[in-house]
């Protein structure tokens, strides 16, 4: 199969699964006729080939999306890989944990292990592993109060706390996801610490950012916003090497109310691949086919192009002058640069 990157950004929207929120049901907008699968299809429409779409909202702690690409994105060393645009400003961070995944099983589905991105929280004490939250669905009566309460939602966690998602004036519909039939939500992961900070004047919750490392925290214009896959690591907390991730899931990650302007809640418009190029002119994308049959890795070559294969290390392993077919026989599995006379493309090599 030809394996060009045709876009830099989100292929498809595997997951969305959002915990109750002043923004739920609202972004997306949910109708009454909704079922998971149309709320799924409208998410894919705010964050499929966009840079920055339309914001979608995750909720509070747990609340997630899962998305994919059509390619591979390479883990290139001391270089950021990829970036996640929200809608974060100054004071105005809702800090969203990502993982990211490797398609070990060649399946293209998003079922093969996480990997946790160690930001600048991990390992502190006030942050909590193997954190999990129940969140129950609200009474009718409570559905029914406009806004202005606070034991709206009621939360249990695996640590003997309680608590509630509060309803503000400001957002006065369902704050529980109306497309999703159970009484409760359970979502498991990483608590990072509360970052609200109370205003100078008392009258709000200032959301300090942390310091690297998280989605929604930090403007899409400021390097806040990119991430390492070298941060990765495994569920016991150990450094893993990715060569390239193939998914990524972000989500909540600060449980806390903050009074008058309501829960945090990590909100996404867009996944870029930093290292992606734009879409390749059509005479690049039908200059060459690469695909790999177990430890074969397959070059047919269209135009006569010379043709170099490097590791993502970027050591040359095999060159040819111009050639209508290579075959190439790769002793190790894993992903490589194959170069065609300008053009350059990722490939997997796994068996």
């Amino acid at each position: 199969m030809p394996l060009w990157a045709t876009s830099p950004y989100v292929s498809r929207v595997f997951e969305f699964v959002p915990a109750p929120g002043q923004f739920v049901n609202v972004l997306p907008a949910y109708e009454a006729t909704d079922d998971a699968e149309s709320m799924l299809s409208k998410v894919n429409d705010c964050l499929v080939g966009k840079a920055n779409g339309t914001v979608v909202t995750l909720g509070a702690w747990g609340g997630y999306v899962v998305v994919g690409f059509d390619h591979t994105i390479v883990n290139v060393a001391d270089a950021y890989d990829f970036q996640i645009n929200g809608n974060a400003f100054a004071d105005n961070a809702e800090p969203g944990v990502v993982l990211v995944s490797v398609d070990e099983n060649g399946n293209g589905l998003p079922d093969d292990t996480w990997y946790e991105l160690a930001g600048s929280e991990f390992g502190k004490s006030e942050t909590l592993t193997h954190y999990e939250v129940t969140y129950y669905r609200p009474s009718a009566e409570k559905e029914m109060v406009t806004g202005g309460f606070t034991d709206y939602i009621r939360w249990q966690d695996n640590r003997d706390s309680t608590g509630f998602v509060a309803k503000n004036t400001f957002h006065t519909q369902s704050y529980f996801p109306q497309w999703l039939t159970a009484d409760s939500l359970v979502f498991r992961g990483t608590r990072l610490p509360h970052n609200g900070v109370q205003s100078s004047s008392g009258s709000y919750t200032q959301l300090t950012a942390f310091a690297f490392g998280y989605a929604d925290n930090a403007p899409n214009n400021s390097e806040g916003s990119q991430f390492k896959i070298e941060w990765a690591v495994d569920s016991l907390g150990e450094a893993v090497h990715l060569a390239g991730i193939d998914f990524v899931k972000i989500y909540t990650g600060v449980l806390q109310d903050n009074g008058w302007t309501g829960e945090c809640s990590t909100e996404v418009s867009g996944v870029i691949d930093l290292h992606a190029p734009t879409a390749l002119p059509d005479y690049y994308a039908s200059s060459a086919l690469i695909y790999s049959i177990g430890q074969q890795l397959i070059v047919e070559n269209l135009c006569d192009e010379p043709i170099q294969i490097f590791t993502i290390s970027g050591v040359c392993v095999a060159q040819l002058s111009a050639v209508k077919e290579a075959d190439f026989q790769m002793t190790t599995p894993g992903i490589y640069l194959v170069k065609v006379g300008d053009a350059v493309q990722k490939v997997r090599v796994h068996w």
